[in-house]
């Protein structure tokens, strides 16, 4: 069958490309941006890839389009699309009903840390000889690619609660029919397709109707949010995690990468974690908690996170010399940039001095949802720096004045560029934080730092 994909360079949709290319199929796409590093994964894959979204690239003549949620009415493939009839389906779709009816899927769900804590889950079985498929919305540091079609029964996926296309408004991951879902936790976003928490929570809701009563939901115990939306109706069973009620740690290092383990209370083991932030060892617990449901021991699982890598924009390091610093992270919303903040923090120490540099970048920030939660974000810092680019509809200076740090806002992308490159100094820290390009802004900060003259 030859399928072509609307909007392939996603690293969703991008994933799907590589599965239905490892299944025999032919494989196609296209996308207004193309661009390193998923287009390099797909070409290497031998998969055509054509830019834009003109109408002529239907005269492919393809057996099946699907169609990515970034696609509209009105674009000319779209029109061509549906006047001509042409078969069609969406993503999440086309993956459930040619790939995941027949696997044992665990899916990844919650406002924050799917992508880490999909990858943690992905690298616990593969540790244990299970050989899972996998589609991960990153690029996963321990396997050479974010998706991965394989023989054996499992299949791990980052489930988004984003929607799925144009013509299906319902989120992604109620087409993966999880027989164990994480809930990681649950918090408002996504302001452009949901008016309220209380919608997200009823897309939740969904996801847990699917589960069959042999499957198992796993959650922090303690989530208000997350409660509210299993009182509804729950009918599998149900395992906690970050409490006294299921998988816990007590850290035995300030910045998380030590920590011992228990389950309802019994101690486990000590061990060590290779990425810092108490957010990481929440993430951990919650993939030791789903490998469990497919019969890997805890201490097992701990033993192989021990190996673990974050997945790449990650508090990923770009770069370091004499004594100063630039990570890149995907953080995007209040609630990420305090927990990576807190991390580095621990981890850097209480003398070293962290410039946080944010651009509100997701379609929730650039129209000012969860703005009033933003300066709070910054406490652990001792600088704040943001973006406000022209796609930002809120006063990132108004609101920013209640930043507990000294702060500043900048419209000029070059100013504030050369703003950062002259704080690169011994004992100075700079975390980048975008879920975007940020125009490419750590490269060249990376780049600035490792060319100075010695300090």
């Amino acid at each position: 069958m030859h399928i072509h994909i609307l909007g392939i360079c996603g690293t969703f949709m991008g994933g799907i490309a590589l599965i239905a290319k490892a299944a025999g199929h032919q494989v196609s796409g296209c996308d207004l941006n193309v661009y390193p590093p998923m287009s390099t994964e797909l070409e290497a894959a031998g998969i055509e890839i054509m830019q834009g979204f003109g109408a002529e690239q239907l005269s492919l003549k393809p057996d099946l389009v699907v169609v990515g949620n970034v696609m509209k009415r009105g674009m000319p493939v779209i029109e061509r699309l549906l006047n001509e009839k042409i078969p069609y389906v969406s993503g999440p779709q086309w993956l459930y009903e040619h790939y995941l009816k027949d696997k044992e899927v665990l899916a990844v769900a919650g406002t924050h840390g799917k992508t880490t804590t999909t990858a943690m889950l992905a690298w616990i079985l593969e540790c244990a000889g299970l050989n899972p498929g996998f589609l991960i919305g990153g690029v996963p540091e321990n396997f050479a690619v974010g998706a991965r079609a394989s023989d054996s029964p499992y299949f791990v996926i980052e489930a988004d609660e984003y929607d799925c296309a144009f013509f299906d408004k319902r989120s992604k991951f109620v087409h993966y029919r999880p027989v164990t879902a994480v809930l990681n936790n649950l918090e408002y976003d996504h302001a452009d397709i949901f008016a309220s928490l209380e919608e997200i929570k009823r897309q939740f809701h969904h996801l847990v109707r699917t589960i069959p009563g042999r499957g198992h939901v796993i959650v922090p115990q303690g989530d208000a949010a997350l409660e509210d939306v299993l009182s509804r109706g729950l009918w599998s069973g149900k395992i906690y995690f970050a409490g006294p009620a299921g998988f816990n740690a007590k850290l035995t290092e300030e910045d998380g990468s030590g920590y011992v383990l228990s389950y309802q209370g019994a101690e486990l083991g000590t061990f060590t974690l290779p990425c810092c932030g108490a957010h990481n060892v929440r993430n951990a617990l919650a993939a030791i908690a789903a490998a469990s449901t497919v019969s890997v021991e805890p201490v097992q699982a701990a033993k192989a996170l021990e190996t673990y890598k974050l997945p790449k924009r990650r508090l990923e390091l770009k770069a370091a010399k004499n004594g100063c610093a630039v990570y890149d992270d995907f953080a995007h919303h209040p609630t990420a940039v305090l927990a990576t903040l807190e991390g580095l923090r621990a981890h850097a120490g209480r003398d070293a001095r962290i410039i946080a540099v944010f651009e509100p970048r997701s379609n929730s920030m650039k129209q000012g949802a969860n703005s009033a939660a933003l300066p709070a974000a910054f406490a652990p810092a001792d600088e704040a720096v943001i973006y406000q680019g022209p796609q930002v509809k809120f006063d990132a200076a108004a609101v920013m004045a209640q930043c507990p740090v000294p702060h500043q806002v900048f419209t000029d992308f070059g100013a504030l560029r050369d703003y950062l490159a002259g704080r690169l100094k011994p004992g100075t820290v700079i975390l980048t934080m975008s879920n975007g390009s940020f125009n490419g802004l750590a490269a060249y900060l990376a780049d600035s730092l490792q060319k100075a003259a010695d300090f």
